[in-house]
């Protein structure tokens, strides 16, 4: 759908940005995001294909904790690999923010980052900076969660179900949103975050399934 024809739905500054970017229009999960709430602060599961959009979600949310509400938005990843792939990619693409990465030493409360809007870290190194009672965690208006489906993992699981369980009970407006392709039961997740789920089966490239046997493919 077209950015113009919903324009009053997305706040100013975000709108500018986008436009200088050159973006014409969002796929079907990003305009289901905002219709649920994405700029009023609410809490939101996107469980939708790869490549269908989720990444911008997260963004939105960062940038509206950043540039509405006047706080900082802390963007979590797996993989420290993960983590400064999308500190570079987030460096290029907003310029204007103060953009931090932190995956490293995971026994240090890193006050630095007090001077930072957006935070791309890991869970482990986030659920240190909490155990650290780091100060400017108290500023945190909005947790993007990538990859949430892993607080099925048997090692990363228990971490992250932690740190979101402990931000939520000392930051009690705090805004959380999870982005995964794969969760089993989105409803019951959905549930236990106290979100609104946002599901979508659109995707940029058409997926086919079929068996292969024999030189031969059949389609189903």
């Amino acid at each position: 759908m077209k950015l113009e024809k919903r324009k009053a739905k997305i706040p100013t500054s975000i709108h500018s940005l986008l436009e200088r970017r050159g973006f014409a229009e969002l796929r079907p999960a990003q305009w289901k995001a905002i219709d649920a709430g994405l700029f009023d602060d609410k809490n939101l599961l996107v469980c939708t294909p790869t490549a269908s959009g989720k990444t911008l979600v997260g963004e939105f949310a960062a940038l509206n904790a950043v540039l509405h509400d006047k706080g900082k938005a802390v963007y979590v990843v797996p993989l420290r690999a993960l983590a400064s792939e999308k500190h570079k990619q987030f460096t290029k693409d907003y310029p204007n923010l103060k953009i931090a990465l932190t995956s490293g030493d995971v026994d240090s409360a890193d006050s630095y980052l007090s001077r930072y809007d957006v935070i791309i870290t890991t869970s482990e190194k986030l659920d240190s900076l909490i155990r650290h009672r780091t100060p400017w965690l108290t500023s945190v208006k909005t947790l993007v969660l990538d990859e949430i489906h892993l607080l099925n993992d048997a090692s990363r699981g228990p971490t992250l179900e932690v740190l979101i369980t402990l931000m939520r009970s000392f930051l009690p407006k705090l805004q959380v949103i999870g982005l995964s392709a794969t969760i089993g039961n989105p409803h019951e997740l959905a549930d236990w975050m106290d979100a609104a789920l946002i599901l979508d089966e659109w995707r940029p490239v058409r997926l086919d399934k079929g068996v292969y046997l024999e030189g031969k493919i059949e389609f189903v």
